[in-house]
């Protein structure tokens, strides 16, 4: 008996011994005994500390006095900014050498000018800023509805802010629609281009109303697109008839009506001046 129990004893120490062994060796046999592994990790920390430090280094000297801009090309002959806006513009928003100018900025400081619609900046090496300008080219005085303030329309039916004593016709409508009335008023103007007058002025109103005045300050009153009479039907019946109808007349007109879907209304000056009296 005392020899089977020594025997089951021996057992159990060496199943003990065993599982220590098995779990000593799997502690063993962690990281720290796989060099493959290790020389990876090393590897990507060394390549991350020698990639900081060449950004660290490249941009010291990248922001050394040791490519300083010495000359901004103008690439587009400005017609209506000056000289003095430029240089000013270009003082005040050019910094840092060729490699960390901010062009970005710079376009956006240029484009605040008046004049200036678009704006491009790029470097050329080994010194050299070039600008191009877009500059606007006003078509027209913008008028809001409400009569606040007095702005310019260019070609591309913007609205924009600027000085400018050109001889321009004159647009007023509800805010955004400047590119529609600009639209319009190159159909109408070729539409009157028989009367020999020149279309100087458009109202939009509210209610999509249509007013113009020519150059001889007869207004026309188009009113609502309709479907019986459309505004180009009414215009261009208003056109056909107006020679015979002056010579009839034989005095001013201050208001042709042409919101009537057969015909037209006709108001003289002088009946206008005898109310403004009255």
């Amino acid at each position: 008996m005392a020899e089977m129990a020594a025997r089951r004893f021996a057992s159990s120490s060496a199943a003990r011994d065993g599982g220590g062994g098995r779990a000593r060796g799997r502690a063993a046999g962690g990281w720290w005994n796989r060099p493959a592994l290790l020389d990876l990790i090393a590897d990507v920390l060394m390549l991350f500390a020698a990639l900081g430090l060449s950004w660290v280094v490249v941009s010291w000297f990248l922001a050394r006095p040791f490519f300083p801009l010495r000359e901004v090309v103008l690439l587009s002959p400005p017609a209506q900014v000056t000289t003095a806006q430029l240089e000013y513009v270009a003082r005040a928003a050019i910094h840092g050498n060729f490699f960390t100018v901010d062009l970005d900025k710079v376009r956006a400081d240029f484009e605040k000018l008046p004049w200036v619609r678009r704006a491009e900046v790029r470097r050329r090496w080994p010194d050299v800023l070039e600008l191009r300008l877009q500059e606007h080219q006003a078509v027209a005085y913008w008028t809001s509805a409400d009569g606040s303030d007095t702005r310019l329309v260019n070609r591309q039916g913007e609205v924009f802010v600027a000085a400018s004593n050109a001889t321009l016709p004159s647009f007023s409508g509800p805010q955004g629609s400047a590119a529609y009335v600009l639209g319009r008023y190159e159909a109408f103007a070729r539409s009157l281009a028989p009367l020999g007058r020149e279309l100087v002025g458009v109202v939009l109103s509210a209610r999509e109303a249509w007013q113009l005045r020519l150059d001889n300050d007869m207004v026309i009153v188009l009113g609502r697109e309709q479907d019986k009479a459309t505004l180009e039907d009414r215009l261009a019946r208003f056109v056909a008839a107006w020679p015979q109808a002056q010579e009839g007349i034989g005095v001013q007109v201050a208001v042709a009506d042409l919101r009537y879907p057969s015909g037209f209304a006709l108001t003289p000056a002088d009946t206008l001046a005898m109310k403004g009296k009255k």
